[in-house]
């Protein structure tokens, strides 16, 4: 007989290779809803959790969604019956969200997102102190780019509905990134000299520097930036538990729109 595989298999796989208690400070990954003792056979994957996303977890009959982005951050004032922590407690779902602890991990979000970039001789541009983890990366292009082939090769790579980009009037070779909201770092991919930096949220007080210091900074998108470790995930898993089957969410998209 197979052995069931559970909530807690799952949440101890992905705490070998990317430690929820490695997670910045401010952060609230791991298993936020459910039992660890929760038998799995089938699980969804998604960025975010949201309503939509929890109603496609119970037409395919999961008892599991592993997300990115934590279904609880803030403590609950009120449990409201259309929230996503309500739906997944009354539909019986289990919730493990692996956040920033998954974005500094090797094979995590930054990782995949060097990859599907290209980069090459990937290391690390900015280090999370607590840690000793990269929170930055950085790395050298397959070829040599202006600011706006590169801004169209980002586009392309990431399939991006559109992007906002400084042109730092610099060819490009080397490329520093932090995905989602890691814009502050700019400042770091300057100071090694990198004449591209890659995230997904970007103020524009920090647009101005970066044109400022030469530096294109392309802004595709926080969606964009990490929903690129989604696959790769679930690959992983599909590896290491062959009996369940896992489902990447069709529910979960960017919620912005360009015109």
């Amino acid at each position: 007989m197979t052995a069931e595989i559970t909530a807690g298999d799952i949440y101890q796989f992905i705490d070998d290779f990317a430690p929820f208690g490695s997670a910045m400070g401010f952060d609230n990954p791991g298993l936020l809803v459910g039992s660890v003792s929760a038998t799995v056979e089938t699980a969804v994957l998604s960025l975010d959790i949201t309503p939509a996303v929890v109603h496609e977890a119970v037409q395919l009959g999961a008892q599991l969604i592993v997300s990115h982005h934590p279904v609880i951050f803030h403590p609950l004032k009120r449990l409201d019956s259309e929230s996503v922590p309500y739906l997944l407690a009354k539909h019986g779902i289990a919730a493990i969200c692996a956040h920033t602890n998954l974005d500094m991990a090797l094979g995590g979000v930054n990782s995949c997102l060097a990859e599907q970039l290209q980069l090459q001789n990937v290391r690390m541009l900015a280090q999370y102190e607590a840690s000793g983890l990269p929170e930055a990366l950085m790395g050298e292009t397959a070829r040599p780019y202006t600011p706006r082939e590169f801004a169209e090769f980002v586009k392309a790579a990431l399939r991006c509905d559109g992007l906002r980009y400084t042109d730092g009037c610099r060819e490009i070779t080397r490329v520093g990134l932090c995905s989602g909201g890691g814009a502050e770092l700019v400042y770091n991919a300057a100071q090694a000299g990198c004449q591209a930096f890659v995230t997904g949220e970007s103020k524009h007080n920090i647009l101005l520097d970066a044109e400022t210091m030469g530096i294109t900074l392309v802004d595709a998108g926080h969606f964009y930036t990490e929903d690129v470790v989604i696959l790769p995930l679930l690959d992983r898993l599909s590896h290491r538990f062959p009996g369940i089957r896992f489902v990447k969410s069709e529910q979960m998209h960017s919620p912005a729109k360009y015109l």
